[in-house]
């Protein structure tokens, strides 16, 4: 968050806006925080329900996705963190040079998608996966109605309807032993880069491009 609010400080003006949405059932209480202590000045959402990945049919956090003045999509992937992260395990220094790059051009940018792109790059999900979504809503009602019984209930059965959805996955993990980033998590991280998949979508920027 501090990196970002220094970038949309640096890029800020009438046609620039960042729009960042921490997706966590347990609401201000549990995410608040994040935004407070960065002291964010763009616009920043607390979504309880997901409902952002859900329209977008996004599987991780963080995830960007550029959307023009006209209200199109303009590129859309996943693992999109202002800089490297954990020493790297995590993102990289490339994004936030593409960001610049689009914010001064616009859709003159080589780094804007066309449409045919922008399709094939969002996630598809099967009609199962579909019921995922009021699932996991209902397991975030419970959850604030502190019955973790049925919130675990529902979430379990988002998480078994959607099983490509990191994000379900997490937020059932942040409340349980271990965290979100815990050994179940490690887990299953483990096991799909092992069998060839990756826990981000690569970015996709040709090198030397973003300079």
């Amino acid at each position: 968050m501090p990196v970002w609010q220094s970038i949309y400080e640096e890029l800020n003006d009438d046609s620039f806006e960042i729009i960042s949405v921490a997706q966590d059932s347990g609401g201000e209480e549990a995410a608040g925080s994040i935004f407070d202590d960065a002291e964010v000045t763009y616009t920043s959402i607390i979504d309880v329900n997901h409902h952002i990945s859900a329209l977008y049919n996004l599987l991780n956090v963080p995830s960007g996705v550029w959307i023009d003045e006209k209200g199109q999509i303009a590129r859309i992937n996943e693992g999109t963190y202002a800089t490297t992260h954990y020493d790297g395990a995590f993102g990289n220094d490339d994004y936030v040079p593409i960001v610049r790059d689009w914010v001064a051009k616009g859709a003159d940018s080589a780094y804007v998608w066309d449409r045919d792109k922008v399709k094939e790059s969002i996630f598809l999900r099967s009609d199962e996966a579909k019921l995922a979504a009021p699932a996991f809503r209902l397991g975030s009602y419970y959850f604030n109605q502190d019955n973790d019984v049925k919130a675990e209930k529902y979430w379990t059965i988002a998480q078994e309807l959607d099983p490509n959805s990191w994000n379900y996955l997490r937020q059932d993990l942040q409340y349980e032993e271990g965290g979100s980033a815990g050994p179940e998590w490690r887990e299953r991280r483990d096991r799909v880069e092992g069998a060839g998949g990756s826990y981000y979508a690569p970015l996709e920027i040709e090198d030397g491009a973003a300079d």
